[in-house]
């Protein structure tokens, strides 16, 4: 597929701000969800990080999404002609906690449209930045790498997969059902089709199972964190995707304390493949 990446590079540098506030039904939602016991949340109550995500979500009209689920392509992001489109990684800085029933906002900035030439075919990789603030004050900064690529061939491999740590201090391990992933995807309002159609991510998309999100592991890796260290802030958080985990397995969500302000967390599939790497930052 021809891409003009020049056109693609005109989207950097734009901008999209959003309002938004945080309010309680999907703080409640979210921990039943990753099988919390908390109290129900209480206005002014510190948000958990990557919770943040449960907000400033999607709403593109019901016919103003294409066949993978996704809103057609060409508003705030690129219009870039390629099928399969994942969230690579995320690098987050929480500078002061968010809390419940505050009034937000968010703005987003295109920081960079590149392409290379992957394995299978181009690759293009659109690196945008969001800031949130809660009464004028910067609380939340994320950059998000998306990446887009085309569809595998069917004869087309599956890559070899990078053997995850073996030294994990703490785990724990996760049945990652339909149910789940369907819970996922309406909290975060997420139409990709991936995530919960099966005939389509098997027979278009070439996936032999459902799909669970990468910011859903994430969120995973961060909870087991906040399980095992329930006392610690975080104040850095890096993530990225290495390889999908797919419904037809389990899982294990894994971490090690390297220090007092370092935590090396990650995810691995049943064979002990890397799924997930991420690191978080202690104050």
């Amino acid at each position: 597929m021809a891409l003009d990446i020049d056109f693609l590079r005109g989207w950097i540098g734009r901008t999209d701000s959003l309002a938004d506030t945080a309010t309680l039904a999907p703080l409640r939602a979210l921990s039943a969800t990753l099988d919390r016991q908390d109290p129900p949340p209480q206005a002014g109550d510190a948000l958990p990080p990557l919770w943040h995500w449960l907000y400033f979500l999607p709403t593109a009209r019901q016919s103003q999404h294409g066949a993978d689920g996704h809103p057609l392509r060409g508003g705030f992001l690129p219009p870039v002609e390629l099928p399969r489109r994942m969230w690579a990684g995320s690098r987050v800085e929480f500078h002061q906690p968010l809390r419940a029933g505050q009034e937000l906002a968010r703005n987003s900035r295109i920081l960079d449209v590149r392409m290379k030439q992957g394995r299978t075919g181009p690759l293009v990789f659109v690196n945008l930045r969001h800031e949130i603030r809660a009464g004028g004050v910067l609380a939340v900064a994320e950059e998000q790498d998306i990446v887009y690529r085309d569809m595998p061939s069917a004869h087309e491999p599956a890559p070899a997969g990078a053997a995850a740590l073996a030294d994990a201090h703490w785990s724990r391990r996760l049945v990652p059902d339909a149910l789940l992933l369907f819970r996922y995807s309406a909290l975060t309002f997420n139409g990709h089709r991936i995530h919960y159609d099966r005939p389509y991510v098997t027979e278009v998309e070439g996936y032999a199972g459902l799909v669970v999100h990468g910011p859903l592991i994430a969120t995973l890796l961060l909870d087991l964190l906040r399980r095992e260290l329930p006392q610690a802030r975080v104040k850095v958080f890096n993530f990225r995707a290495m390889r999908p985990l797919l419904d037809n397995a389990p899982f294990m969500v894994c971490g090690r304390q390297d220090d007092s302000h370092t935590v090396t967390l990650w995810a691995q599939d049943e064979e002990g493949n890397l799924a997930m790497q991420a690191a978080a930052t202690l104050s």
